[in-house]
C-alpha cells in the first residue's frame, strides 16, 4: 500500500506583532503579521509576505510569496493573490526568477473572491467582489470588474 507524503504546516516561523487574533486551522509561515491584525481559518500567508497593523484577513484568503499588504487593510474572504504569470506558457515549475511581486498600500479594502495579479495598488483603493486587478493601480478609488476598471475616484 502507497503512502502518501503528508506535510503538516500550520503555523511555524511567524513573527506576530501585539494583540493578534488568529483563528485556526491555517497555514502561516515564516511571514510577518503587524499589530492589532485579524487572520481568519482556512488562509494560507506564505513565506516572506508582510500584513501592516491592523489589516483584516478573512477565511479562505491565499497570500502567496512576494506580497505586501499595507496598514488598516481588508482582505476579504477567497480573496487570491497571485505571483506566477505563466510567463512562459506555463507554471514557473520551481524557477522564482519569474515569479513577481505584489504591494498594496494603506487602507486598500478588497472584496471578497477578487483576485490580484502581480501589481502595486496605491493608498485609499476599494477592489470589488470578484474584481481581477491585472495593472497597477496608481489613484485612490473603487475599482471593479474583469479586468479592474475605475468606477469612482476616491472622494
Amino acid at each position: 500500500m502507497n503512502r502518501p507524503i503528508v506535510s503538516q504546516v500550520g503555523v511555524r516561523d511567524v513573527q506576530f506583532g501585539e494583540r493578534v487574533k488568529l483563528v485556526e486551522p491555517c497555514n502561516l509561515y515564516g511571514c510577518t503579521i503587524g499589530d492589532d491584525c485579524f487572520v481568519g481559518p482556512f488562509t494560507e500567508i506564505q513565506t516572506g509576505v508582510v500584513i501592516g497593523a491592523r489589516t483584516r484577513v478573512q477565511s479562505h484568503a491565499f497570500i502567496c510569496e512576494l506580497v505586501s499588504v499595507g496598514e488598516d487593510c481588508f482582505v476579504g474572504h477567497g480573496v487570491m493573490f497571485i505571483n506566477d504569470t505563466f510567463a512562459t506558457g506555463g507554471p514557473a515549475r520551481g524557477r522564482r526568477e519569474l515569479w513577481r511581486s505584489t504591494k498594496i498600500g494603506n487602507r486598500v479594502s478588497i472584496g471578497s473572491n477578487a483576485t490580484i495579479m502581480p501589481v502595486s495598488i496605491a493608498d485609499d483603493v476599494v477592489i470589488g467582489a470578484g474584481t481581477v486587478v491585472t495593472k497597477d493601480i496608481a489613484a485612490p478609488g473603487i475599482y471593479a470588474g474583469n479586468p479592474a476598471r475605475l468606477i469612482r475616484p476616491h472622494t
